[in-house]
């Protein structure tokens, strides 16, 4: 046999005068909503039904809402803002076991990203473009490493003496690219 659930009911006028248990549940039968209740407000807190219709308190209205409200909702909700260090283009290559860039006296990066820079056109990129999906050997979108020493945070793409890649601009073909032809920027978000 099954089990039924019913929980405590009564007219709007009931639940206004019922103050319930902290946690309690109660069904008003004429707005056919429920009223969570906190064991101290006399006629618990109305919840809008899913079809908006109107509880006991009338429509949502949102100008009743308080300032704190929303100061809180916003703080809890907003993404934190970064300075970022963007570093000079550092000369791309693939012959060296990593490419380095030491950022200095900064607090401990948040993320920290690597670009390449296109020096002379290649892979349908021209002079000036910044390509954020790239590859090394095998690996495709390489995250820099971040390390703290006495000259401050270093930034270190590894690059074990292999070939670096993108996907051609218009034709998505993978394409290795040419030393010469590009640099390396690092972008530090702390």
């Amino acid at each position: 046999m099954t089990r039924v659930l019913q929980i405590r009911r009564g007219t709007t006028a009931d639940n206004d005068n019922f103050t319930g248990m902290p946690g309690e549940i109660t069904m008003d039968t004429d707005n056919k909503t429920l009223r969570v209740h906190d064991g101290e407000t006399l006629g618990g807190f109305a919840l809008m039904r899913a079809d908006n219709a109107a509880n006991s308190s009338g429509k949502f209205d949102i100008t009743t809402v308080s300032d704190e409200f929303w100061a809180d909702v916003i703080a809890q909700h907003s993404p934190v803002l970064h300075s970022v260090y963007v570093s000079e283009q550092i000369p791309m290559n693939s012959k060296v076991a990593y490419s380095n860039c030491i950022v200095g006296d900064i607090p401990v990066p948040q993320f920290v990203r690597a670009a390449l820079v296109c020096k002379i056109d290649q892979a349908g990129f021209h002079a000036g473009d910044e390509v954020w999906n790239f590859g090394i050997g095998e690996y495709a979108n390489p995250c820099p490493n971040c390390f703290l020493d006495n000259n401050g945070v270093n930034v270190r793409l590894m690059v074990g003496t292999q070939a670096y890649w993108t996907a051609h601009h218009e034709t998505g073909v993978r394409t290795e690219l040419t030393d010469e032809n590009w640099s390396i920027l690092f972008r530090v978000y702390y």
